[in-house]
C-alpha cells in the first residue's frame, strides 16, 4: 500500500510562522510534523510515501531526503503551480499505483492507529474518510455519519484529513486545480463515500494557537473509534 502526505499548502492561516517555514516542518512535541507523520505510515506498514511540494518545498525535501533516515521510501511531486488538495492528487497519481491509497494532509496531529485503517474499500463505496466529532475549536463541522456512511454534509463531524482513495475515483479529473471535497460531495450524492469515526486525540493545525498548544504534549494512548 501507498501513501500520499498532502504538504503543498501555504498555510497562510499559520503566519507569520509559515512566512518562512512550511507547515510541516514546524514542530509539534519536539520534532516536525512531518517526522511523526512518517512516523504513523512506518509503524502502520506502509513505507512508499510520495509527497507533494510547493511553498517552501524544498526545506522539506532537504530535512527528509529519500525517507530512509525515517524508515520509508519518498518520492516528491513538485507543483510549480498550487493544485489545491485534489489536482495535487491528479499530478501524483502515476506515483500512486492501481490500488486504493492512503492520503494523509500534512497539516495534522493525531493518535489514531493508522494500522487499524482498511486497506480496501468497503463494497459500493468510492472513498474512505476519518471523521471525527467536531472539536470545540471547529466553528462548524464538515459531514453527517451514520452507520458507516457519510449521509450528508453537516456540523456534527469533521473530516480529519485522512482518506483511502481509489485511482478510479479521480476518473475523468485533470491537472488543475480544484478541491478534493468536491468529489466528496460527488460521492454523497451517489451514497458511495464511507467513514469510520475516531474519537481520541486529533486536531489540524491551522492557527498559531492551535500549533501553540500542541507544544510538549505526547502520545498517551488511543482512545478508540466506531465504524458502524
Amino acid at each position: 500500500m501507498r501513501a500520499m502526505i498532502l504538504a503543498a499548502g501555504r498555510g497562510t492561516r499559520l503566519q507569520p510562522y509559515t512566512d518562512t517555514t512550511p507547515k510541516p516542518m514546524l514542530t509539534v512535541a519536539g520534532r516536525p510534523l512531518i517526522e511523526h507523520q512518517l512516523g504513523w505510515l512506518r509503524d502502520a506498514g506502509i513505507v512508499d510515501v510520495v509527497i507533494n511540494l510547493h511553498h517552501l518545498g524544498e526545506q522539506i525535501r532537504a530535512h527528509v531526503g529519500d525517507g530512509s533516515v525515517f524508515g520509508v521510501s519518498v518520492r516528491y511531486s513538485v507543483e510549480e503551480q498550487l493544485l489545491e488538495t485534489g489536482g495535487g492528487i491528479v499530478k501524483a497519481l502515476p506515483m500512486l499505483g492501481e490500488n486504493p491509497f492512503l492520503i494523509l494532509n500534512g497539516d495534522i496531529f493525531t493518535d489514531f492507529p493508522l494500522e487499524t485503517f482498511p486497506r480496501d474499500l468497503p463494497n459500493g463505496s468510492r472513498a474512505h474518510l476519518l471523521l471525527t466529532p467536531t472539536p470545540d475549536f471547529r466553528e462548524a463541522g464538515d459531514f453527517e455519519w451514520a452507520g458507516g456512511r457519510v449521509t450528508s454534509r453537516g456540523t456534527t463531524y469533521v473530516y480529519c484529513g485522512i482518506a483511502l482513495l481509489h485511482p478510479t475515483f479521480f476518473d475523468g479529473c485533470t491537472i488543475q486545480p480544484f478541491s478534493l471535497a468536491d468529489l466528496y460531495f460527488e460521492a454523497i450524492e451517489q451514497r458511495a463515500l464511507t467513514g469510520e469515526v475516531w474519537n481520541g486525540r486529533w486536531t489540524d493545525i491551522g492557527t498559531p494557537e492551535q500549533l501553540e498548544a500542541l507544544q510538549g504534549i505526547g502520545i498517551e494512548g488511543r482512545s478508540g473509534f466506531s465504524r458502524d
